[in-house]
């Protein structure tokens, strides 16, 4: 194939088409021949064809009829075409450009005339080839970023809804088929219980539609708090809660974050108390936390799993959560050390923990310095 491009030469008479040809193919196109409009149709729909020259006077079809056969033919229609004719010059001009025609020539054919007209129009179709080739292109990006952005929003409703049963970071690492998270592990990690105080005697003389609503207002406040400070909520049971900072997914300084979240849910628990109080009820949280190393994975069966975090670490926050007066936030010996700079705190003394044989010194956190 010539170097130029592939041009359909469309002539009754032998002579001038091999003319055509011969020059056009010393200049680097590839030519083809028709001696009819009906040959050069068939041609037209059977091969690539980047130009045509079209004589207007030939039996049968004329250059006229073929030409306006081009445009209303499918892929055909931005075909270059290039009448030719040896006629009166403007009138054939006139109903060249109303068949659709690009450009027109007088016989006798001036040769360098015939190859800058011939180049010039290849030249555009190539820019229009390139234009339809990236709005194609355009097309199929959008396609592309629509159908991404429906999957996203599947996934981000996928992920909302997780996360009305998972807490947040289990619900993004499910959500995320980052299951290796799940595995089990060790990881140092700040363990926070918290237990409302007086709850059981609340519960056992209240409604039980009185005790959800309670218990609607307490997750509320809380859980926005755990978000808040992007704690992973273990359970929630009943009137208790656990919640560990730095796992599954890493947190700065998560000591800190930890008691800091601790005194804003004791100061959150003290305003629904006020609300408590004038139905007829009087709550309080006790808060047990320390800090330590526990193995931390998925538990559970097949059809149903928790993630949770075992290990000395959580059976005393636990404890330390049971031994917590109401409104009181108990801390281990260990934590209190990470956060002396953070919190202001008074020693309590070596409690006796259930489960722990010996005493364990805590300390109670008063306030933020």
């Amino acid at each position: 194939m010539g170097s130029g491009g592939r041009i359909l030469v469309v002539d009754d008479t032998p002579l001038n088409a091999k003319l055509l040809a011969d020059m056009l193919g010393a200049n680097g196109f590839e030519v083809a021949t028709a001696s009819s409009g009906g040959e050069a149709l068939d041609r037209l729909r059977k091969e690539a064809i980047d130009l045509v020259l079209l004589d207007v006077v030939m039996p049968g079809m004329s250059g006229y009829e073929v030409c306006r056969e081009i445009r209303r033919s499918e892929g055909l229609g931005y075909l270059p075409v290039i009448l030719v004719t040896a006629l009166d010059p403007d009138t054939e001009r006139v109903h060249g450009l109303e068949a659709g025609a690009d450009d027109f020539l007088t016989k006798p054919v001036n040769l360098g005339e015939v190859l800058g007209r011939v180049r010039s129009l290849l030249r555009i179709r190539s820019l229009h080839e390139t234009v339809r080739e990236q709005a194609a292109q355009l097309a199929a990006w959008n396609r592309d970023l629509e159908t991404r952005v429906r999957e996203q929003v599947a996934e981000l409703e996928r992920l909302s809804h997780l996360k009305r049963f998972l807490s947040p970071q289990i619900a993004e690492v499910v959500a995320a088929d980052r299951e290796e998270i799940l595995r089990p592990h060790r990881r140092k990690v700040t363990v926070v219980f918290i237990d409302l105080r007086g709850f059981t005697s609340f519960a056992e003389s209240s409604e039980p539609e009185e005790v959800m609503e309670l218990l609607g207002e307490y997750h509320g406040a809380m859980g926005r708090l755990i978000v808040a400070y992007d704690g992973t909520l273990e359970r929630f049971t009943g009137d208790g809660l656990m919640v560990f900072f730095n796992d599954p997914i890493p947190v700065d300084e998560a000591e800190k974050r930890a008691v800091c979240m601790a005194l804003d849910m004791r100061a959150a628990a003290l305003r629904l108390d006020e609300q408590w109080k004038r139905r007829g009820h009087s709550l309080a949280l006790g808060i047990g936390i320390t800090s330590g190393y526990a193995t931390l994975g998925a538990i559970g069966f097949e059809e149903r799993q928790d993630y949770a975090a075992i290990g000395t670490v959580t059976n005393l926050a636990a404890r330390l959560c049971e031994e917590a007066a109401p409104g009181q936030i108990l801390i281990s010996e260990r934590l209190r050390a990470l956060v002396e700079s953070t919190v202001e705190t008074r020693p309590v003394g070596e409690l006796a923990l259930r489960g722990f044989q010996r005493p364990v010194p805590a300390h109670d956190v008063i306030r933020r310095l």
